[in-house]
């Protein structure tokens, strides 16, 4: 989900058991040869035998000890891969064999903790309800990823239940993980609910991660943490093995420091999945979206500007904003401006009726997909757990959503069939459809959002979360979203969006891509105690 009190999905700690299989190797926690690495340049690396995939795993333990753990104590990490140096030594041997998978053999990633893994780490959600579950089988996308070589480092925290609990949660906490801090200004909120893995890739504690998004749950996360972030269109990348909020929207994506390495990884993401019947239209679309790295990639773009209701929420997000479309039009696009999607918010209500009834019916599909053994098998077990567990799990916000959800009945309800129609047809042929066609476009873009906010136990996410973002208007139509660095306000960064139709991932990348070579405004976090306010 995105903030809590917008009521979607910005989807999102243990003690590490590594004993003696990862000891990690010393270095200093501030100053690393890991720092803004990419993937490209840790490959070079390996390449010239500058490194091994053992000695990246080594150096990123070391990190995340050194800067998760201890230090500014960001808290992403929620569990570390104790199989990852065994994984890491095969793969330095396939090297030396001359045998190299791809730009993402032997490299270190991070997952979201809602995603099954079906090795010896835990598959949580964030909740105490599965702190002991290990899933039986890998996630789909997971299966993916470990044939084109990725080391899966470590699972990350997130919102609990992907943030779909209460209307008063605060993102980036879990029952399981505790409080993820944000890496810019510590005091300030990380968003979710891909939390962890947004921090850990912001800190360079790991090459790139995954997140899952319903509705902001990569793209929110990603603009706060200064990140790249990809929310494609649902059904491009399989959702078999994740624990759901809804099938209609739901989906993972990559998170990177750059367009670059998130377009490599979700490459890779992307397939076909025959038990996800959602992924049958992928194939057409299955590309290498390397090929849409072009530097001059918005020369000749029509790119239209949402302006009402996205401008007006925080003024340095829209001076940003505004920055970014003057560049924008220097590097030859021809602006748009503006090109408002006029059903914005009329879907909103019709939305969470939506993910009330696919989250209490995608809870049970889950579990049966888990097998026997799984430690729940619906919305009612999960409260039960809860209310049976006040101190740990309703000790800061309750369960609201959970409730409202169990109430719900089955997709057959023609309340679940019209808002789903509604939903459909506001943000799709009435929406975005009906605009980039009106006006040709190649692209709409906006703020992503406002700076990161301050967080709050008692009183769940506000501020700048609450402010309208663009990212419902993709979640509800299923299409993609793309999110890129451009620039920051008193220490905080703020993203730009690029939403597109569905199945236009490599134009998004193209102009993301040309946008961030244009201007570069990634930069590490310092993790400063606060932001610092003007005197």
């Amino acid at each position: 989900m995105t903030p809590a009190r917008r009521v979607v999905p910005v989807i999102a700690l243990a003690a590490l058991s590594l004993g003696l299989l990862m000891r990690p190797a010393q270095s200093p926690p501030h100053v690393s040869a890991l720092d803004e690495v990419t993937f490209a340049q840790l490959q070079d690396r390996l390449t010239r035998g500058a490194t091994t995939s053992r000695r990246l795993v080594e150096q990123y333990v070391a990190r995340i000890e050194a800067i998760d753990r201890k230090g500014p104590a960001l808290n992403s990490v929620i569990e570390l891969n104790p199989d990852a140096l065994a994984i890491a030594d095969r793969l330095d041997q396939e090297r030396k064999a001359g045998h190299v998978r791809g730009p993402l053999h032997g490299i270190p990633i991070v997952v979201k903790d809602n995603i099954a893994t079906g090795d010896r780490m835990r598959t949580s959600a964030g909740s105490l309800a599965l702190a002991d579950a290990r899933a039986p089988h890998d996630a789909f996308l997971i299966e993916r990823l470990r044939a084109a070589g990725a080391v899966i480092l470590a699972k990350t925290n997130l919102s609990e239940w992907a943030n779909f609990r209460s209307t008063r949660s605060t993102s980036g906490w879990s029952g399981r993980g505790g409080l993820t801090r944000n890496p810019y200004a510590l005091d300030r909120n990380p968003s979710g609910s891909s939390s962890g893995s947004a921090v850990a890739v912001a800190a360079n504690l790991a090459a790139a991660g995954v997140g899952t998004e319903t509705d902001g749950s990569i793209v929110s996360p990603a603009h706060v943490n200064g990140l790249v972030g990809i929310k494609p269109t649902v059904g491009l990348v399989s959702r078999t093995g994740i624990v759901p909020i809804s099938h209609s929207q739901d989906t993972a994506g990559p998170m990177a420091r750059t367009v670059a390495d998130a377009a490599a990884l979700l490459t890779v993401m992307a397939a076909v999945d025959p038990a996800d019947t959602a992924t049958s239209a992928a194939g057409r679309s299955q590309v290498d979206y390397a090929r849409a790295l072009d530097a001059n990639g918005l020369r000749g773009a029509r790119i239209g500007v949402m302006r009402a209701r996205y401008f007006g929420g925080h003024p340095a997000a829209d001076a940003l904003a505004e920055a970014a479309i003057a560049e924008m039009r220097r590097q030859g696009a021809v602006i748009v401006d503006p090109a408002d999607v006029p059903t914005v918010g009329a879907f909103d209500e019709s939305e969470l009726e939506v993910l009330l009834y696919e989250f209490k019916a995608g809870i049970p599909a889950f579990f049966t997909w888990w097998g026997p053994g799984a430690p729940v098998s619906s919305v009612s077990d999960i409260m039960r757990f809860n209310r049976t567990h006040p101190a740990e799990e309703l000790r800061y916000f309750g369960q609201d959503l959970l409730e409202r959800a169990d109430a719900r009945g089955p997709l057959t309800d023609a309340a679940y069939v019209a808002a789903l129609a509604r939903g459909h047809e506001l943000s799709r042929a009435q929406g975005i459809d009906a605009v980039m066609n009106a006006q040709q476009l190649d692209a709409l873009v906006a703020p992503t959002g406002g700076p990161a906010w301050l967080t709050d136990l008692v009183n769940g996410d506000g501020g700048t979360a609450s402010a309208p973002a663009p990212s419902s208007l993709a979640a509800v139509a299923g299409y993609p979203h793309v999110t890129v660095p451009m620039g920051f306000e008193h220490g905080l960064p703020l993203g730009l969006s690029f939403i597109g139709r569905a199945w236009s991932e490599a134009t998004l990348i193209r102009l993301a891509y040309a946008y961030e070579q244009a201007t570069h405004h990634r930069r590490a976090p310092t993790f400063a105690p606060t932001a610092p306010v003007p005197r």
